[in-house]
């Protein structure tokens, strides 16, 4: 299957006072057609940059400044503002955390869908807000045609994520970013806003990538899974291969910090220390300090993603194993 979306060597810098200091460190994955791909990790882990740079949105001082971002067999990390723009609307759709700061609060709903709508599709004015109403009944929002006049403060947290849904379908996008888009919302909405997505997708074809760090969305919604770790992907595979059999330490930790329904437990395991800071990330394996299994090679080297099982691992664990793979195969 031909990736939809290929992140190659991703690199995004942050200049400060006392230097360079690297936010997403050569991150490469791919997102197929209708495919979900979570990216998980504790806060500061990078996923939220990978998003805004993938869309083109990364706050100044905060550049690019390594590797390439392909959409579909074109490359859009080197497109000027303009042309970038047009893509972020009709090709990749985005979700956002917080849905006011996605919607105008001056201005109606249905004017604010007409508004995108209109910008990427030739539509008249009328048809635009046929299909506007139509969209919003799509996402769930109940008696559309009535809300249609409605401004944003009017509506609750959960709908107005769903407004914010309907905003990023407006275009038949390929690819949709969501990036946290159940953290402000309580568990009965989430589960409601997890399923719209995930029917989106089944429905449209589209490709989404949501990056979280609640691995229970993930598990119910992804196909794959990134788990990130200090800018850098630390694991990937299938869902249920890392969510059951996970292969980097880090990953076992977070899985491991998950309550499981129906075993009784005093204390959940926890990972000891914090995710470092962007400037004092240590050598090696970033995640050596906390690491259970740690060796003298981690603290040296920094291991790439090597073939684990049924996922990819950046860990020195798995060097026997891709060693002894390939002497097999040999």
């Amino acid at each position: 299957m031909k990736p939809l979306l290929e992140l190659k060597h991703v690199r995004v810098e942050l200049p400060t006072r006392r230097g360079v200091l690297t936010a997403v460190d050569d991150v490469s994955f791919t997102i197929g057609e209708g495919e979900v791909l979570g990216v998980v990790g504790e806060s500061g882990a990078g996923k939220s940059i990978t998003a805004a740079a993938i869309i083109g949105l990364l706050e100044p001082p905060l550049r690019l400044a390594g590797g390439e971002i392909w959409l579909d067999g074109t490359r859009i990390d080197n497109l000027a503002p303009e042309p970038m723009r047009r893509v972020r609307g009709k090709q990749i759709g985005a979700i956002f955390q917080d849905p006011l700061t996605s919607l105008n609060p001056l201005y109606t709903i249905g004017r604010q869908l007409v508004e995108t709508i209109r910008t990427h599709v030739a539509l008249s004015e009328k048809a635009a807000k046929t299909r506007a109403i139509e969209l919003l009944q799509e996402v769930g929002i109940p008696a559309a045609a009535e809300r249609y006049d409605a401004y944003p403060h009017q509506f609750s947290g959960g709908m107005r994520q769903r407004v914010v849904i309907a905003l990023a379908l407006a275009a038949n996008p390929r690819l949709i970013v969501a990036d946290e888009p159940t953290t402000a919302l309580d568990v009965s909405t989430q589960a409601q806003i997890i399923s719209l997505l995930k029917r989106l997708c089944r429905d449209h074809g589209t490709a989404v990538m949501l990056v979280t760090h609640d691995m229970g969305v993930i598990a119910e919604t992804a196909d794959r899974v990134a788990v990130m770790y200090a800018g850098r992907v630390a694991e990937i595979g299938p869902v249920r291969q890392v969510v059951k059999h996970p292969q980097h330490p880090y990953t076992v930790g977070l899985m491991g910090s998950i309550p499981s329904i129906g075993e009784a437990h005093d204390r959940l395991p926890q990972i000891d220390g914090a995710m470092p800071r962007l400037g004092a990330i240590p050598k090696g394996c970033a995640f050596n300090p906390r690491c259970p299994k740690v060796m003298d090679r981690c603290r040296a080297e920094r291991p790439e993603l090597l073939a684990a099982g049924e996922t990819e691992a950046a860990c020195w664990l798995h060097v026997r194993e891709t060693v002894e793979g390939e002497a097999a195969h040999g």
